[in-house]
C-alpha cells in the first residue's frame, strides 16, 4: 500500500531544459516542413490550374475547330443535297416527257396496223404490194423501234432516279449525323465549371470499338459527296441523251409519217386516174354496144326485108311450074327467077347472116368487156374508199409532238 502511494520520479533541470529545446526544435522542424509543403502545394496547384486552364483552352479551341470542320462538311453536304434534289426533280420531268412520248406512239402504231389490215381488203389486181404498203410497213418498224428505244431509256431513267435518291438518302443521313454531332459539340462548348448539369462519368474516357479515325470520318463524307457528284453528272448526261433521243425519234416519226402520207396521196391520184380511164373506156364500150345493137337490128331488118322478094320469086316459080305441056319451058324468065332466089339466099345467108352472127359475137364481147370494166371500176372505187376514206382520214388524227 505504501508502494502504491510512492511519488513519481523527478527529472533533472538539465533534462527539463533539453526536453524544452527538443520540443522547440521539433516544432520548428515541423513548421518548416509544413511551410515547404504549403509552398509546394501552392506551386503545384498553380501549375495544375495553369495546365488545366491551358488544356481547357486547347480543348475549347479543338471543339471550335471541330465545329467549323463539321459546319464546313455540313455546308458541302447541304450543297450536294440541294443539287441532287434539284437534279432529281428535273430528271423526273424528263421521265414524264419520255412517258408522254412513249404513250404518243401507241395510237399511231394501232392506226398503221389498221391501215395495213384495211388494205388487205383491196380486191383483184389492186391487192398489190405498192409503195404505200412498203412505207406503212416501214412506219410500223420505225414506231416499234422508237417504242423499244423509249422503253429502254425510261428504264435507264428510273434506275438513275433510284441512284439519285440513294445518294440523297446517304447525304441526308450524313447531314443528320453532322447536325447531331454539331449540337453535341455546341453543348460541350457551352459547358463551364459552373454549369449545373455537369457530372462524373466513369466510363467516359473509354474508347469504344466503334470509334473511327478523323481520316475515316473525312473519307466517309467525301465518299458521299463524290457519290452525289457522280450520280448528278450521270443524270446530266442522261438528260442530254434523252433530249437527243426525243428529238431524233420525233424527227424519224415525222419524216416517215410524211413519207406514208405522200405515198397515199400519190397512190390515190394513180387509182383515180386509172378509174377515170376505165370509166372513159366503159363509156366508149357502152356507146359501141349501142351502135352494135343498132347494127344488129338493121341486119335483122335487112334479113326480114328479103323475105318478101324471096316469097314472090318462089311463088312465081311455083306458079310457072304448073305451065302445061310444052309451055313448061326453061326460058329466060325461069332462069332469072331461079337466079333471083339464089342471089337473095346468097346475099342473105352468106353475107348478112354471117355479118349478123359476127355482130352478135362482137356484141357479146362488148358486154363482157362492159362487165369487166364495171367490175374493175368497182375494185378501184373500193381501193379509193379504203385508202382515201378509211386510211387517210384515220391518219389525220396522228399528231407528232417533240416532247
Amino acid at each position: 500500500m505504501a508502494r502504491l502511494l510512492q511519488a513519481p520520479p523527478k527529472f533533472h533541470p538539465t533534462e527539463w531544459d533539453v526536453a524544452n529545446k527538443m520540443q522547440c526544435a521539433s516544432t520548428e522542424s515541423q513548421k518548416s516542413r509544413s511551410e515547404r509543403t504549403i509552398t509546394d502545394s501552392r506551386r503545384l496547384l498553380d501549375e495544375i490550374e495553369k495546365t488545366t486552364q491551358k488544356t481547357r483552352s486547347d480543348v475549347n479551341k479543338k471543339i471550335e475547330q471541330r465545329q467549323e470542320e463539321i459546319k464546313f462538311w455540313k455546308q458541302e453536304l447541304d450543297n450536294k443535297l440541294e443539287q441532287i434534289v434539284h437534279e432529281t426533280e428535273v430528271l423526273l420531268t424528263f421521265k414524264t416527257r419520255l412517258e408522254k412520248s412513249l404513250e404518243s406512239c401507241k395510237e399511231p402504231l394501232v392506226i398503221v396496223q389498221k391501215c395495213l389490215l384495211n388494205r388487205q381488203r383491196r380486191a383483184g389486181i389492186d391487192l398489190v404490194h405498192d409503195e404505200v404498203e412498203h412505207e406503212l410497213v416501214k412506219e410500223a418498224e420505225v414506231l416499234q423501234g422508237v417504242i423499244a428505244l423509249l422503253g429502254r431509256t425510261l428504264e435507264q431513267t428510273n434506275e438513275q432516279i433510284r441512284l439519285n435518291r440513294s445518294a440523297k438518302y446517304s447525304l441526308e443521313a450524313d447531314l443528320k449525323d453532322k447536325f447531331t454531332a454539331l449540337m453535341i459539340d455546341d453543348y460541350c462548348a457551352s459547358l463551364t465549371n459552373n454549369t449545373p448539369d455537369t457530372r462524373y462519368a466513369d466510363n467516359a474516357v473509354k474508347i469504344e470499338g466503334n470509334f473511327v479515325s478523323p481520316e475515316d470520318w473525312i473519307d466517309f463524307s467525301n465518299i458521299n459527296v463524290e457519290k452525289a457528284d457522280k450520280q448528278r453528272n450521270n443524270s446530266l448526261a442522261l438528260r442530254a441523251l434523252i433530249d437527243g433521243i426525243l428529238s431524233q425519234t420525233a424527227n424519224d416519226r415525222l419524216k416517215q409519217c410524211e413519207m406514208v402520207n405522200v405515198a397515199f396521196r400519190n397512190r390515190v391520184t394513180e387509182v383515180k386516174d386509172a378509174k377515170h380511164k376505165l370509166e372513159m373506156l366503159l363509156a366508149m364500150v357502152m356507146d359501141e354496144t349501142a351502135s352494135q345493137e343498132k347494127n344488129i337490128a338493121a341486119l335483122k331488118k335487112a334479113i326480114a326485108d328479103k323475105e318478101g322478094p324471096v316469097k314472090v320469086a318462089q311463088t312465081r316459080l311455083e306458079a310457072r311450074n304448073h305451065r302445061p305441056n310444052v309451055e313448061l319451058c326453061y326460058d329466060t324468065v325461069q332462069y332469072r327467077l331461079i337466079s333471083e332466089v339464089q342471089e337473095i339466099r346468097k346475099n342473105t345467108q352468106r353475107q348478112v347472116e354471117d355479118t349478123l352472127a359476127q355482130a352478135e359475137t362482137e356484141l357479146k364481147g362488148l358486154r363482157r368487156r362492159q362487165l369487166s370494166l364495171e367490175e374493175e371500176i368497182q375494185i378501184k372505187a373500193n381501193t379509193l374508199y379504203i385508202d382515201e376514206v378509211l386510211c387517210m382520214q384515220m391518219r389525220e388524227s396522228v399528231y407528232i409532238n417533240n416532247f
